[in-house]
């Protein structure tokens, strides 16, 4: 891992102050054997979460044992079922966060980056997907293939609703709880979810903001994912949602959205909100 990655700056207090006296933050980590890498992820979590859920798939290298030495408030979550869809919605479910954050637990994602995706939240964003390939994002951790892959896949999706998205199957994401009943859908249970995410945010028209974010080398150990039995099943979620089999019909009201203080439009739009 680099050394930028290891010392990226703090928030000021400032920021941190306002970010934590205007909404609660849960960060949901799903784990399957991420021991040695618990502590590039743990202690660089800001201390101004309210929450850091782990949600563990039966971990045989200690994983729970090292989140609780890291960080003693941690509240863990077995899940037993295989599918990194299924620990999601396990987490999401025991969140109390009125902000949750999903975070990979292998060093890839860094923390640091928080702020900007709460920050955006707090701009009047619904939904934020984080983006390896817009200007200021960049991925170390992706094979050829895996680039062209992401690239069909944004493709499909702009010619079929008309999107902008640049990243489809990242899993640094923010977004508010109670949009969570829209994007979350129940035959998403591996590594397609953070895509059924993206789709039901953009079909039910939530404002999705995407930042730039940094995609870093595993520290340690074997990814879980399986490229081509994995890209299978994104390319279903895109087909289902594309002949109308999941589209949510579900809308975060104007009401609902005056009631949580959120402004009604983002300063420009046109910028910033992806379609």
């Amino acid at each position: 891992m680099q050394d930028s990655h290891l010392n990226v700056e703090w928030p000021s207090t400032h920021a941190s102050n306002v970010m934590a006296g205007f909404s609660s933050v849960t960060v949901v980590i799903p784990t399957l054997n991420e021991a040695k890498n618990l502590p590039y992820v743990l202690p660089r979590i800001p201390g101004w979460v309210s929450e850091v859920i782990l949600v563990d798939g039966n971990s045989q290298d200690g994983t729970v044992d090292v989140a609780r030495q890291l960080l003693p408030s941690i509240k863990v979550i077995k899940e037993m079922r295989k599918g990194k869809g299924r620990a999601l919605r396990s987490g999401v479910e025991a969140a109390t966060g009125s902000i949750i954050i999903t975070l990979d637990a292998d060093g890839s994602a860094d923390p640091a980056e928080i702020p900007v995706f709460v920050g955006a939240l707090l701009s009047g964003a619904d939904f934020v997907k984080g983006s390896r390939f817009m200007q200021g994002g960049g991925t170390s951790d992706m094979e050829w293939y895996r680039r062209l892959g992401n690239w069909g896949f944004v493709t499909l999706v702009k010619l079929r609703f008309g999107s902008r998205f640049t990243d489809l199957c990242y899993g640094y994401n923010a977004f508010w709880r109670d949009v969570w009943p829209v994007l979350v859908s129940d035959d998403a249970e591996g590594f397609e979810i953070e895509t059924s995410m993206n789709l039901r945010a953009l079909v039910a028209r939530l404002r999705v903001h995407e930042v730039p974010s940094m995609e870093y080398r595993r520290i340690h150990g074997v990814s879980n994912l399986n490229t081509f039995k994995d890209g299978w099943r994104v390319l279903r979620t895109i087909t289902k949602h594309a002949v109308g089999a999941e589209h949510s019909k579900k809308q975060v009201s104007e009401a609902d959205r005056q009631r949580r203080g959120w402004p009604l439009y983002l300063a420009n739009p046109e910028d910033q909100t992806i379609r």
